[in-house]
């Protein structure tokens, strides 16, 4: 699943091509909001909270979240889908940024021809008036990512319940919104602890920090790295990595469920030497 650094980055390049121009096409492909145009408006901003991206268009803020599959795409209009049309849930064109002339990109250049932003297999695609956006978004914890990270609230609600499994409270997103399994499993791996653990058995401070340092690092890659190593196959010391050597003692990675309840389980890995 996309995390929090994935979802800065999209928001960050579809923001790079989209604000202060105005919608010239508005395709939206889920029944609820099939017949709304944002034709006309003018796209303000585009940014993340944690896992979700909001588009402020207008007075309207299209809110999506990319689930397990979904991604932006940011074409040129005319230019080929890498992903299937049947896939497509919202296409947004826009033309040339409000106020400025045709040729406003480069003057001695071609005229712009505008973008066309296009998000594919969303798992989350709504509309709500941008006054109304905390309905969606406020139950979110602190975003490390976010320009006004709090440490504090976000340590306060991680170690609110000192008996929860410190596994389960990292992918809530009500304590640290943008943190997902991946960095759960790193993370946990480097402190070497269970994921299992209660977490006032631990130095919830400490793994906190650590997990903040891990998001923000990986803001600008696309290729997410823990182990400081890029090279392909280097880059995790656990995640994914079932029945593989530990890159520390050479034990083999165990894989494991974890979850509140059967629909909120996810994977686990640990190496069992160095995790106690």
């Amino acid at each position: 699943m996309p995390e929090g650094d994935t979802v800065h980055r999209a928001a960050r390049r579809l923001h790079e091509v989209l604000a202060g121009r105005e919608v010239t096409r508005c395709d939206i492909r889920v029944p609820a909001f099939a017949t709304v145009d944002l034709s006309g408006q003018r796209v303000h901003e585009v940014v993340a909270i944690g896992k979700h991206l909001l588009m402020r268009i207008g007075e309207t803020t299209v809110h999506s979240h990319l689930k397990m599959e979904g991604s932006w795409h940011v074409y040129r209009p005319g230019s080929r889908w890498r992903r299937p049309a049947f896939e497509a849930r919202m296409v947004l064109e826009v033309g040339t940024p409000v106020g400025a002339g045709a040729d406003a990109a480069d003057p001695a250049g071609p005229p712009d021809p505008g973008w066309q932003a296009v998000g594919f297999a969303l798992g989350e695609l709504e509309l709500v008036p941008t006054r109304d956006e905390q309905q969606v978004v406020g139950y979110l914890g602190p975003d490390p990512l976010g320009p006004s990270f709090d440490r504090d609230e976000a340590l306060r609600r991680l170690t609110a319940d000192p008996d929860r499994p410190i596994g389960l409270a990292l992918l809530d997103q009500r304590t640290v919104a943008g943190l997902g399994n991946d960095y759960r499993n790193e993370v946990l791996f480097l402190r070497g602890i269970l994921p299992e653990t209660p977490i006032g058995q631990t130095d919830a401070a400490a793994v906190l920090d650590l997990a903040v340092r891990l998001i923000r690092a990986n803001r600008d890659r696309v290729e997410r790295v823990t182990t400081g190593d890029t090279r392909k196959g280097r880059r995790l010391w656990v995640a994914h990595r079932e029945h593989e050597p530990c890159r520390r003692c050479g034990t083999r990675i165990r894989m494991g469920m974890l979850g509140d309840d059967a629909l909120t389980e996810r994977q686990t890995f640990v190496c069992p030497r160095c995790q106690t």
